[in-house]
Formats: structure tokens, sequence, C-alpha cells
């Protein structure tokens, strides 16, 4: 990603976290948290990451939701980015925090004895 790009994906990230939080009134979309913005390299494109602290039941109300309000709030980022064109929001849910989840408990139900004291000294000694 270019650092114009990067810029202004986060730039944008900050105006929808702060829109959501301060301006939007629908209840579907309280307490939701935009994780991250994906930009085109023409900026005409932005892919927005959002999740509801963790709830994955809200999904389907979140991103009907943010279908509601994508005309409003893609005006509003219009207004405050200054740019010839405004790029398209696609909102999308992001699953990172459960794909996390999902590992540690994998993780956690994997029988992997520990280390004894003399396996080690063997594996400091081989460094």
């Amino acid at each position: 990603m270019s650092i114009k790009q990067d810029r202004m994906s986060e730039r944008i990230r900050e105006i929808l976290s702060e829109l959501l939080l301060r301006e939007v009134s629908d209840p579907r979309l309280h307490n939701i948290t935009v994780t991250e913005v994906k930009l085109d390299p023409e900026l005409m494109f932005a892919d927005i990451y959002v999740n509801a602290l963790g709830d994955e039941s809200r999904e389907d109300e979140v991103m009907q939701g943010l279908a509601s309000a994508n005309g409003f709030l893609r005006r509003e980022v219009g207004k405050r980015i200054h740019t010839r064109n405004t790029p398209q929001l696609h909102f999308h849910w992001d699953v990172t925090l459960r794909r996390g989840e999902e590992l540690n408990q994998l993780l956690d139900s994997l029988d992997i004895p520990p280390v004894s004291s003399e396996q080690n000294e063997d594996i400091n000694d081989s460094d």
C-alpha cells in the first residue's frame, strides 16, 4: 500500500469510528468497531472491516444497519476528507477475533506434554 493509501485509509477509519460513535442513531450500530480500512490504488473503493466487540451474534443486524447508513456515512466521509471523489464504502464483517479465538481453543485442546527440565537443558545446550 502506498503512503497516500495508508494515510487515507487511517483517516477514513477515524472518521467512520467517530461517526458511528457520535452521529449514527441506529441502535444496530451501537458498540461496533471499525477494525481496518483498505483502499484500492485509485482511492475509489474502500473495504471497511467492522466488528461488534467480539459479539459474533450481531453480524447480520450490524451489516443491515451499515447497508442502511451507507449513503449517510459516505456523504459525511466525503465532507471530511476533501477529495475530488469519495470512495464507495463496502462493509465487511471482520472475522479476525473469531479466528483468533478458534485458534486459541485449538491450541488449548492439543495434548502436548510439558518440557522436562532434562529436555530443556538439551535444547539450551544445542544453541
